[in-house]
């Protein structure tokens, strides 16, 4: 089921991680086919600060992911929706803040950014200005990422990006073919069609299907910091970046001049189009790594290790084939003249995606390590990883070779990272080690030993009561008594037979995974199963007559605690026992 489940997000995160990148690209496309270089050279300039907006949209993603993660896991509905009311109204404070501050002093920010002379000064400041306005809009878009996630609503998260696509290339198109409106324009396209992706994407929490309640009374600054505490390692990634970029531009204008500038605006846009996959990847390991290191499941997280790091290498495989094999064309798509920085930025696309699959391995780890509260180690992985590391190397690259040696600062950051990660674990553990249960870092009381546990996927009715008989013997071999074991298999067989018998699909491919397990006197069984949304906890306390769902009743009653939650398209049930005295 877990790898089911990692195919399904690892889309639609990666096509959501396009959500600020693709309107980046289209525009950087644009800007290089129909205002030339200089423009090209301003859309560079204004990166760092188009970027401030991501980052803290990604902070509050990242912090959605960690603090919702964990109440999902523990089944608790009031804090997952105190989470979704708290981000919300932050993501609202700080754009709207932000759009004021950019619109207010985009002139002395781009001096600051290098923007000296007049014209590019203007062209600066001009397209920070359009962008500016759809902060809101650019920062809603990511904090709804996850939401969406959650609630199983992937296709309309996929819609939502294609929307924004669609809507951005036509804009664009009518800034530079009819209205004229040079950089302002192209800033306000993007704007608009970050606003056109939340009228798609955000009409859902409108609906009286959404699973996320939001309330003022849930804003609570308690909850507020506990987003922020989760997304702290992200922002330092983020802010890192910014850093990095900033830092580049300098160093490039130096060795190479505007036209290196330029270059590297068109190499960093297609890199941070093609790192869509480093992002989905790390997106899905944040998400479940906290899910499941809230429930103790180490089989669970070691699985979701094994599984990401294959998808990470192989995506980068390919990636970085298809940027090799078509380097030329793509670039042309931003600089279609012939000349010093269309060159410069073909080898400079080259280059880079050598490092694709060494970027998407670190992304995976950093984010596992985020989500099993490994953050301190995620904050320095993210510092060195995308400032330290790269600045000293562009530095030291292009003193050696110029502009083609500060190309190879990637390729040397994100294997030196990997590394250092391997080398962090062998120093841990004692030994070289690469399975995954090592690689984690988990601590050694953490979960129960296998011993301590039991668990299958079912298909039938048949699996169901097999695994009912296996409960009640497990149960009574570790001391449990007949009377726990009895109720132990009633639960199973109530519960079980109630999901595969109503729950089912007719083409035999839904799955149902039930898990028990025994710590500290207490006996749990958790079912989840990718049937239709069904919440027997609300279910039977709404039901009418006594005579209704008498199976589920009788397994509630016999519970001392369950708990349910529905997130990722997935049900999921706890029954709690306690062991008599």
């Amino acid at each position: 089921m877990i790898k089911r489940l990692v195919r399904q997000m690892l889309t639609a995160q990666i096509l959501s991680a396009l959500t600020v990148s693709l309107c980046l690209l289209i525009d950087n496309i644009m800007i290089g086919r129909f205002l030339g270089e200089r423009a090209l050279t301003a859309y560079g300039l204004a990166n760092p600060v188009l970027l401030i907006i991501g980052a803290v949209g990604s902070m509050l993603c990242a912090g959605v992911q960690v603090a919702c993660g964990k109440s999902l896991g523990r089944g608790d509905r009031e804090e997952t929706n105190a989470g979704y009311s708290s981000a919300v109204a932050v993501a609202a404070v700080f754009s709207l803040a932000f759009t004021l501050l950019a619109l207010l002093f985009r002139v002395p920010i781009s001096r600051l950014l290098g923007a000296n002379e007049p014209a590019l000064l203007e062209d600066t400041s001009r397209y920070m200005a359009g962008f500016s306005i759809g902060a809101p809009a650019s920062m809603g878009a990511l904090i709804l990422v996850p939401f969406l996630q959650m609630a199983g609503q992937s296709n309309l998260l996929i819609a939502a990006v294609l929307g924004m696509t669609v809507a951005d290339v036509g804009l664009d198109l009518l800034n530079v073919l009819v209205f004229h409106g040079g950089m302002f324009g192209m800033g306000l396209a993007s704007a608009l069609s970050y606003y056109i992706a939340m009228l798609i994407g955000g009409g859902y929490f409108l609906s009286k299907k959404c699973v996320f309640a939001f309330s003022a009374r849930r804003i609570r600054w308690a909850k507020i910091r506990e987003l922020l505490a989760g997304g702290v390692p992200t922002v330092f990634g983020m802010a890192s970046s910014v850093a990095l970029i900033f830092a580049v531009n300098r160093i490039l204008l130096d060795a190479g001049g505007k036209a290196a500038v330029a270059a590297f605006s068109v190499v960093n846009t297609l890199i941070n189009a093609s790192n869509c996959i480093s992002t989905g990847c790390g997106g899905v390991a944040l998400t479940l790594s906290g899910v499941f290191y809230n429930e103790e499941d180490r089989s669970a997280l070691s699985e979701l290790l094994r599984l990401l790091s294959r998808a990470a290498i192989v995506l980068g495989i390919v990636v970085m084939g298809l940027l090799l094999a078509f380097a030329n064309p793509l670039v042309r798509l931003f600089i279609p003249y012939a000349g010093e920085s269309q060159a410069m930025a073909v080898r400079g696309l080259r280059t880079f995606s050598l490092g694709l699959s060494f970027c998407c391995l670190t992304n995976v780890l950093r984010n596992c390590y985020q989500g099993t509260g490994r953050v301190h180690r995620m904050e320095a992985i993210s510092v060195l990883d995308n400032a330290v590391l790269p600045i000293l190397a562009a530095l030291a690259l292009s003193r050696v070779a110029g502009v083609n040696g500060a190309w190879f600062l990637f390729l040397t950051t994100e294997a030196l990272t990997t590394l250092g990660i391997l080398a962090c674990v062998w120093l841990e553990k004692r030994r070289i080690t690469l399975r995954a249960e090592n690689v984690l870092l988990l601590r050694d009381s953490f979960g129960v030993p296998e011993s301590d546990r039991l668990e299958a996927n079912l298909r039938d009715l048949g699996e169901v009561m097999d695994f009912s008989r296996s409960a009640a013997d497990f149960c009574r071999i570790h001391g449990g008594g007949k009377r726990l074991a009895a109720h132990l298999a009633l639960c199973v067989e109530e519960m079980g037979a109630n999901i595969v018998t109503h729950g089912f699909a007719p083409d035999g491919r839904s799955n149902l995974s039930i898990r028990l397990q025994v710590k500290d006197g207490y006996w749990t069984l958790r079912f989840r199963d990718d049937c239709f949304a069904f919440d027997p906890v609300s279910h039977i306390a709404n039901a009418g007559a006594p005579d209704e769902s008498v199976g589920i009743r009788l397994a509630m009653r016999i519970a001392d605690e369950a708990r349910y939650t529905y997130s990722m398209n997935l049900n999921n049930l706890t029954l709690v026992l306690r062991q008599a005295a």
